[in-house]
């Protein structure tokens, strides 16, 4: 429902804004007012790539100055046309409208919803604002002013009730009509802008969570970790939101499906929060029982009156909630039976010891790069590598990419090595750490770095093994008197710089401190195979795990996984271009896993 409110605020936010056109020309076409519309919508999208982080200090000013005008002009048309509005604040008012006006009073609740449409997406402005800005903002610029705009509206009205249809351009006195139309363009951009964040922001996480497609998403800010781009997702809003703007008939329809989408936020928010506080803030029963009473006393309230509003255009949010829906239920299903697959087929220790050294096969000269999404174990994909081909690498290494959310990872904390087996197994597990603005570099230049990290490894662990407890040197990152240049340096086979490390295991380490240089026949002998199969040749190996529905899988699980499932994973981002594996040295190993 939020991603379809980001689709709709742009269209009635955008619409609405080039609607004060006609106004002032009387004359001219609806289809005009359309086409003015679409240029600003075509215009806001194709801008999102530059991010937020440099226009955001204009949307204090503009949406500030936006609210003093409309406060404004409301108290400038309750003094001139009818103080006697302000008896609307009675709750007397309401009983007599509803009585009055029966079930028609009813449904415009559906219409009068709009008038606090916005406040659903005000999670996306905690990327740029604290909350206590927030909470001031609206207890006393934006309510006091909206409470006296629609009271000006609606004296303005008193006199002029053939205007009602376009009653907030007609209400604006012509001295200052221009300026308060360029205001209010710039203030449906920077609404329209709010619900586009929101919905990134929504995407992003879900995502995280392993429940949208792989889609490339960019962070537009070092400052902010939540002002961020996603180019896939921007185009298809841009494209529903043409749809939407030059597909319906008329402007009340936007507003009803937009109004049919925003109760709908509200209503299941209200549901998670009274979820967070039960099991994460723990409060008092009654406190949650008042919280969830009152809030959906008010939101079903409207959500009810929306119901009537499905089949003037209620149904568009709808649709695209369930097209999403779908989407992402999809997406998670076939991920997690993925997942779980390759968590319960890793393989075991003892079965690597048994194969002895050689693993059973041919040795080859080189190093394989074996990629998985497991931080910890050997992955099923290994020994379906190592059963179908009778040879592997003299050195192989399994390689874990990690994205952190963190703006960047220092070079010299990028990789975190392990050994796995014993010395003469030559297997190695390498973790590699990125931050959500680190570009992954030319793959030599990570070869290289992902090879000095494995030098540095072999020397620290032969430096460990021959510590004692009295020796100058410390498992837990003190420093030592020796230089780290003396350490690191081997006759010119790896010479590293800047990069300080702590040993926090026998078999790991974490760079952060300074070490000393132990040298040993054994090292020497190590480091020396590692360059030669270096010098031999690098492979990159992705394992593509294709999930299937069984024969005997009810229909609409085949329809699901075969069709659907198959699908999103051929369009999404895949894991070469995500590690920008050279396509010349790539090697994919694929298993088939049926559910």
């Amino acid at each position: 429902m939020v991603i379809g409110d980001g689709i709709l605020t742009p269209a009635i936010s955008v619409l609405s804004a080039a609607g004060g056109i006609k106004v002032d020309h009387p004359h001219m076409n609806n289809d005009v007012v359309v086409v003015v519309a679409v240029l600003i919508l075509v215009g806001l999208f194709s801008m999102q790539h530059y991010g937020t982080d440099r226009v955001s200090w204009l949307f204090a000013p503009i949406v500030l100055l936006w609210f003093l005008l409309i406060g404004g002009i409301g108290i400038f048309n309750i003094c001139k046309y009818d103080s006697s509005v302000l008896k609307a604040f009675s709750p007397i008012y309401i009983y007599r409208y509803f009585k009055r006006g029966g079930k028609e009073g009813w449904t415009s609740l559906g219409g009068i919803m709009l008038s606090i449409t916005g406040t659903e997406a005000l999670f996306a402005d905690l990327a740029h604002f604290p909350v206590s800005a927030v909470q001031i903002a609206f207890t006393l610029v934006v309510f006091p002013c909206l409470l006296l705009a629609y009271s000006g509206q609606a004296a303005y009205l008193m006199n002029n009730r053939d205007h009602v249809v376009d009653v907030f351009y007609r209400s604006i006195p012509d001295s200052i009509y221009w300026p308060v139309f360029v205001i209010a363009t710039a203030a449906a951009i920077v609404a329209s802008q709010a619900t586009i964040s929101a919905t990134f922001s929504i995407i992003k996480q879900a995502l995280a969570l392993g429940c949208f497609p792989r889609v490339k998403v960019v962070h537009t800010s070092k400052k902010f970790l939540g002002q961020i781009y996603v180019p896939d997702i921007n185009w298809i809003l841009m494209v529903l939101c043409i749809a939407v703007t030059a597909g319906f008939k008329n402007q009340s329809q936007i507003g009803n499906a937009y109004g049919t989408a925003v109760v709908i936020v509200m209503l299941v928010t209200t549901l998670l929060m009274t979820l967070i506080m039960i099991l994460v803030w723990r409060c008092h029963w009654i406190l949650v029982l008042l919280f969830t009473g009152l809030s959906l006393v008010v939101e079903c309230t409207y959500f009810s009156a929306v119901l009537f509003k499905v089949d003037q255009g209620g149904w568009v949010p709808l649709v695209i909630a369930a097209a999403f829906l779908l989407i992402m239920y999809v997406w998670h299903y076939g991920t997690v039976k993925r997942y779980e697959f390759e968590m319960h087929g890793k393989v075991s220790m003892a079965w690597i010891l048994g194969l002895g050294p050689s693993l059973g096969l041919v040795r080859v000269p080189g190093i394989g790069l074996v990629y998985t999404e497991l931080a910890s174990g050997v992955p099923r994909i290994f020994s379906h590598f190592i059963t179908n081909l009778p040879a592997i690498h003299s050195v192989v290494v399994f390689v874990c990419v990690k994205y952190l959310p963190v703006y960047t990872v220092p070079e010299e904390e990028r990789f975190l090595v392990k050994r796995i087996g014993p010395k003469n197994f030559h297997m190695f597990r390498c973790v590699a750490r990125y931050g959500y603005k680190d570009l992954h570099k030319k793959d030599d230049d990570f070869e290289k770095k992902l090879f000095d990290s494995l030098f540095l490894f072999v020397r620290l662990e032969s430096m460990m093994e021959g510590c004692s407890d009295s020796d100058e040197y410390s498992l837990y990152g003190q420093q030592t008197e020796r230089s780290r240049d003396d350490l690191l340096n081997n006759n010119g086979h790896a010479t590293f710089s800047n990069i300080d490390t702590t040993i926090s295991s026998v078999d790991s380490i974490v760079p952060v401190g300074s070490s000393g240089q132990v040298s040993s026949q054994t090292e020497t002998d190590e480091l020396e195979f590692l360059n030669s199969c270096r010098d031999a040749g690098v492979v990159h190996i992705l394992g593509n795990t294709v999930v299937r529905a069984r024969r005997d899988a009810k229909f609409y699980k085949k329809v699901a996984i075969d069709y659907i499932y198959a699908f999103l994973r051929k369009i999404c981002r895949e894991n070469s271009v995500i590690f920008n594996v050279p396509h010349e040295s790539l090697l994919n190993v694929g298993q088939i896993f049926y559910v």
